[in-house]
């Protein structure tokens, strides 16, 4: 056990290096100019020239990556081109923000997710189980912007009950952050808890098939039994890796979300630096994304081998 974690745990870190080299090298191929973006139509050819010498687009791209990758390793994501501030003291508050988001949505979606899962595997086939299904699947089918909306629309303007911009700032109580950040934050719980729920309960239903699974019913036990000693600590590790994929996504997949909502997290900030063509700042936020992203992951794939009643005890 302890050789395959270490195992995860490298082919993590060695995941997010390639994800860093993948994401230098798109935002570098990319259509157009920087410094005519940046300065606008009316800059001269010797402000370009000073410009790219001061960003560093003079030198070779390799040299580039691993002078970025180096100060990134000592918390330096560089400076924006937009208003020239330091880039992690302007994503360390959007960041905090957007965990707060994905906090919120995971508190309401993970218990309600495969709770919910457990229930329709011991009801398969039955009109609650039927019924799900068919919920669940016109839930992921529809886009977020377009529950988003429809939140909008429901809870904003025909019933004002919350506000139709997610506007949070620092200083604002717990209580009023939660309130401001419900629609939101319900947005991503539609999504997530209708993921979470058809593939927990695909997990369990793929161990209620198993032979040891269907002796323990010939001994008489009841359904709940079965699924609660026998299925649930064998279907834990799928469980797990279905957990730490949706809490990846409400921390990733917000981009959409916040800039539905206006909400100022680390997408709303994406989605700015896109449409400025700030490099470093989209450099940033795509790198921490999929540290997140990698990070559960890698975490998830440890805490299935803990869990995982074969790999706890050599054979």
């Amino acid at each position: 056990m302890p050789r395959l974690i270490a195992t995860r745990a490298a082919l993590g870190v060695l995941t997010l290096l390639a994800v860093s080299a993948v994401i230098f090298i798109c935002t570098q191929i990319l259509p157009g100019d920087v410094a005519s973006a940046v300065l606008g139509q009316q800059a001269t050819p010797e402000s370009l020239q000073v410009f790219r010498q001061e960003l560093g687009l003079d030198k070779p791209a390799y040299i580039r990556y691993f002078s970025w990758l180096f100060g990134v390793l000592h918390g330096d994501f560089g400076i924006a081109l937009t208003n020239q501030r330091n880039i992690i003291e302007e994503l360390w508050p959007r960041f905090l923000n957007t965990l707060f988001l994905a906090s919120y949505a995971a508190v309401l979606a993970v218990p309600l997710g495969v709770g919910l899962g457990i229930l329709s595997a011991l009801r398969e086939g039955k009109f609650s189980d039927r019924f799900s299904n068919i919920v669940t699947l016109i839930a992921i089918s529809v886009p977020e912007f377009f529950v988003g909306y429809i939140l909008i629309i429901l809870f904003a303007i025909d019933f004002p009950w919350f506000p139709s911009l997610a506007t949070v700032f620092e200083g604002m109580g717990v209580g009023e952050r939660l309130y401001v950040a419900t629609l939101p934050a319900l947005t991503l719980v539609l999504v997530v808890t209708a993921h979470m729920l058809r593939m927990t309960r695909s997990s369990v239903l793929s161990i209620m098939s198993t032979p040891y699974v269907e002796m323990a019913f010939l001994k008489g036990l009841t359904r709940s039994r079965v699924i609660g000693r026998h299925a649930l600590p064998n279907a834990a590790g799928p469980i797990i890796s279905v957990v730490a994929l949706d809490l990846a996504y409400l921390v990733v997949g917000v981009v959409v979300v916040e800039n539905v909502f206006v909400y100022p997290g680390v997408g709303q900030y994406m989605v700015d630096a896109v449409s400025k063509r700030d490099v470093p700042v989209v450099q940033a936020c795509g790198l921490v994304f999929a540290a997140v992203f990698v990070g559960l992951n890698t975490i998830a794939d440890i805490l299935s081998i803990i869990v995982n009643p074969r790999l706890r005890h050599p054979r």
